[in-house]
């Protein structure tokens, strides 16, 4: 396959899912674009909004559209990181101990209010999305590739919260906001259409995750960086010595 045929084929293919993901989701086009760019280069991504504007509703559309193992994490401040992570438990009738895998073994994982979470169980989520791999007492397991991170919070109500660390915070490709639908009648029109609280299996399933790494290698491989736009690029750690600043950005690729 050519390299002009290749392009062709990956943007159709993106082009596909940004159509599949608008039929159902009404919102700003160019939010939903860049959360699947940082998908497409194997990011994950963290929306900070306000309730109601439709974010777990976007990432189970997206795991859909993108043919991927979803799973959704409700985050609480009594979870363990066992509860995510998974652990080992005794098994009587064989006489050992049977690992059992948490939620967290899937291609699309939504943490649901991840601020809600206390720091140990979010830095149980730090191995995960940065080396996709996990480690159960003492063993240390592959995650399913791809392996997508979308975490919501909600950024006015603190009670009951935790600041996310830097090195959590860092773990995130983008931080995003959708805002409110500029056309709310055409959200109802759409509601009253689907005749469901849910009408994510109406969507359809445009690639898969096989396809999804394919793409994702073809972008490392296609993209080329001019001296120029890498000097660009690293001019922004001058950032870093504003005394305005707390932490600038950090050098990780």
């Amino acid at each position: 396959m050519s390299n002009k045929l290749g392009i062709d084929y990956v943007t159709g293919r993106v082009r596909a899912v940004v159509d599949e993901v608008t039929r159902f989701f009404v919102g700003d086009e160019d939010a939903i674009e860049k959360i699947l760019a940082a998908i497409l280069v194997g990011g994950h991504v963290l929306i900070e909004d306000v309730p109601g504007v439709g974010k777990t509703f976007l990432s189970k559309i997206l795991a859909r559209v993108l043919g991927l193992r979803y799973s959704r994490i409700q985050f609480t401040p009594d979870l363990l990181p066992s509860d995510i992570v998974g652990t080992k438990v005794w098994r009587q009738d064989k006489g050992s101990f049977e690992l059992v895998l948490g939620p967290i073994f899937a291609n699309f994982v939504l943490a649901d209010e991840i601020n809600r979470a206390p720091p140990k169980v979010q830095s149980a989520l730090l191995e995960a999305m940065q080396e996709g791999q996990v480690t159960i007492e003492g063993e240390t397991i592959k995650l399913p590739r791809p392996f997508i991170v979308i975490a919501t919070e909600n950024p006015i109500e603190l009670e009951g919260t935790y600041p996310l660390p830097e090195a959590q915070l860092d773990r995130f490709m983008i931080r995003i906001r959708l805002g409110y639908p500029k056309d709310e009648v055409e959200l109802l029109r759409r509601r009253v259409s689907w005749r469901s609280d849910d009408p994510t299996a109406q969507v359809r399933t445009i690639l898969n995750g096989d396809e999804l790494l394919m793409i994702r290698d073809f972008i490392e491989s296609s993209v080329i960086v001019s001296e120029d736009v890498m000097k660009y690029i690293t001019s922004f750690n001058a950032i870093r010595r504003d005394p305005r600043v707390l932490a600038g950005p950090s050098p990780r690729v």
